[in-house]
């Protein structure tokens, strides 16, 4: 980046606060916060009830780490499309408050310490999770993935599943059917959150080549995707009431919590079919929020005497 085109990158002082803002943005915190969100309460539905407190907090710091190496090289590695689209302008490596050298020697100490970290203080499965969660995210969805095929985000977002079976690791050393059913549910979830973000930014991932759902279809197309998806991700997710033995508080707001989801996904169909404004960000929310709660449920099912 021609850094004479922007006075702005050299004439601000580099305060320690702008740069430790920088390293943080790295790690794409939002993202981090979602994905934490579905390790804590698979911890409580595995221990069926609340499991040791520094237990939680060292699975949440190194999935925090992981989550924030994994986003850190995948900012390093699209830092040319970075450049190109209006969504990521203000990206540290963008904006030039980070060198590309100092994002790469980032990403790998986080990832280096996450692993580390959860070893020593879980075990060697839920480090080994983590590891693959980074290689899946950086590897095939960031480098195979993101800029050859619409299917990007289906197959990509494999990723953002390893938090549920981390968590349930963490505290149990295996695997068993629940956690993996709640995977599924991640699996099937993230195209349907993702997409409709698609069709928002569609101009910037066309101006950038990268072929998401919203650029290379219609938006009808994207909207009956995301029904199928939808309405795969709520099936799913009741499957865990007989499977781990949930009780009213899961079963109740898997189906309206559930329910909402796909009557907005439907929305944006309907709105797409008949050539009315799409408004994709509040499916897009509405994933957002259906996830947290589907989530908290998972967590507090467990802890009530019914």
């Amino acid at each position: 980046m021609d850094t004479a085109l922007d006075p702005s990158i050299t004439t601000r002082p580099r305060t320690l606060k702008r740069t430790v803002a920088a390293y943080v943005a790295l790690t794409k915190p939002r993202v981090i916060e979602l994905l934490l969100v579905t390790t804590a309460p698979v911890m409580i539905l595995a221990e069926g009830g609340l499991p040791s407190l520094w237990l939680v907090l060292a699975t949440l710091i190194g999935g925090a780490l992981s989550a924030g190496s994994a986003g850190a090289f995948n900012m390093y590695i699209d830092r040319d499309i970075d450049r190109i689209m209006q969504r990521t302008q203000n990206r540290p490596l963008v904006t030039g408050e980070l060198t590309d050298r100092q994002a790469l020697v980032f990403a790998y100490v986080l990832g280096v310490v996450s692993i580390v970290w959860l070893l020593i203080t879980t075990n060697w499965l839920a480090a080994s999770l983590a590891l693959a969660a980074i290689l899946f995210y950086v590897v095939i969805y960031t480098l195979v993935l993101k800029r050859r095929t619409e299917q990007n985000i289906i197959w990509g977002g494999i990723a953002g599943c390893f938090p549920v079976v981390i968590g349930w690791t963490a505290v149990t050393g295996s695997l068993d059917w629940p956690p993996l059913i709640l995977f599924l549910v991640v699996f099937l979830w993230t195209p349907p959150h993702y997409w409709p973000l698609s069709l928002k930014y569609r101009d910037d991932y066309a101006s950038a080549s990268v072929p998401m759902l919203g650029v290379v279809r219609g938006r009808a197309m994207v909207g009956l995707q995301t029904i199928l998806y939808a309405w795969a991700t709520v099936a799913c997710s009741l499957l865990l009431i007989p499977v781990a033995d949930m009780g009213a508080l899961y079963s109740g707001a898997a189906v309206l919590a559930g329910a909402w989801f796909i009557i907005e996904s439907h929305r944006l169909y309907s709105r797409a079919l008949h050539g009315r404004e799409a408004k994709p960000m509040k499916v897009f929310h509405a994933s957002i929020t259906y996830l947290t709660l589907l989530f908290v449920a998972v967590g507090i099912d467990p802890l009530l005497p019914y």
